[in-house]
């Protein structure tokens, strides 16, 4: 396997953090679901809770996530599936890759996503 480079952004596209999932996290919009959905697995393996919520849907967002409660997932790899968008809406559907414990997990999610006043919110996922 080839090695990523240390500055490499976790959402797998071969761009340094801080000019792909990194802008987004610093209050950029992301320019499309997908772009969205990317840098949230990237918040997920940060643990940057508070993008999460801040781009959680209001009518499904949590109160809290607490992710640093229970066993520490170390994200291993994201495959975007499909992505499609009609007008406000859209899905993407994704493949994660983590390890709990040293065990290996597979996340499958076809996951729905709105846009408001020009910013795209996580709405909520359907898990495989």
């Amino acid at each position: 396997m080839k090695a990523r480079p240390a500055d490499a952004c976790p959402c797998g596209r071969a761009r340094p953090y801080a000019d792909c999932c990194g802008r987004l996290h610093a209050g950029n919009p992301a320019a499309d679901a997908e772009s969205l959905m990317r840098s949230r697995y990237s918040a997920y393996a940060k643990g940057l809770e508070a993008y999460l919520l801040a781009t959680w849907h209001a009518t499904t967002r949590p109160t809290v996530l607490e992710l640093a409660n229970g066993p520490q997932p170390k994200w291993l790899g994201l495959e975007v599936k499909a992505s499609a968008e009609s007008g406000d809406e859209a899905t993407v559907e994704f493949v994660a890759l983590c390890r709990i414990g040293g065990r290996a997990r597979r996340m499958r999610e076809k996951s729905r996503f709105l846009r408001e006043q020009g910013h795209w919110y996580y709405l909520d996922g359907t898990s495989e």
